[in-house]
């Protein structure tokens, strides 16, 4: 039986990520300079492996980080499924004590299992799931593409493993994520197994 193995990226750094600002799918942010050289870093650890495709959402900071396997002549698409999640009115905004504690309500009405709220004027983590499907049944469909790089972003890359590994969405923050992070999963077929953790042992030698 062969095995589809699937590396799973969050972007590399941006300004909004630096200063703490809001950044959902409302914000096309670019990498920053250490964001380009995360993405560098994990290029070089990473371009020997024979990636059949590339996978990412539709904003910039996540094709950047992939730009150097896009340049090799990997097959790359774009879904805006795989977009983060909409931070709604909140998007481009540096939190203030007040927004921080709205914020932190909704995390924990989340996390209380209320996953169909929506934070205001943007999306739920339901909704983003249900986004989310038809590009994970699309690539799972395809079993001629053996190994698959997929880079996303924060929240959208919880949510997007909370229903890869059959977890319920409030369990979702149970998955950590840094600039650049690497999960590593092996699909058998019928499920998934977590080879590697929100891995970032190739941005050891990458200077902050």
């Amino acid at each position: 039986m062969s095995i589809k193995k699937i590396y799973l990226i969050r972007h590399g750094q941006t300004d909004f990520n630096l200063k703490g600002i809001v950044q959902g799918s409302g914000v096309d942010a670019s990498l920053n300079d250490l964001g380009r050289r995360q993405a560098a870093a994990f290029f070089q650890k990473y371009q020997h492996v024979p990636f059949d495709k590339v996978y990412t959402s539709t904003l910039q900071r996540a094709m950047q980080s992939v730009q150097g396997f896009i340049e090799k002549g990997i097959p790359h698409e774009q879904h805006a499924g795989l977009n983060e999640i909409n931070w709604g009115t909140r998007e481009g905004t540096r939190i203030t004590p007040e927004e921080d504690a709205y914020y932190h309500r909704m995390l924990q009405s989340w996390t209380e299992g209320e996953t169909s709220l929506c934070i205001e004027g943007g999306e739920s983590p339901e909704l983003v799931a249900a986004r989310q499907k038809p590009v994970v049944d699309l690539i799972l469909s395809r079993p001629e593409e053996e190994n698959v790089l997929i880079c996303m972003h924060g929240r959208a890359m919880r949510i997007l493993l909370s229903q890869l590994l059959r977890y319920p969405l409030r369990c979702m923050d149970q998955f950590e994520h840094q600039n650049l992070c690497l999960y590593q999963l092996d699909f058998t077929g019928s499920m998934f197994s977590v080879k590697k953790y929100c891995d970032v042992a190739h941005l050891q030698d990458v200077q902050v």
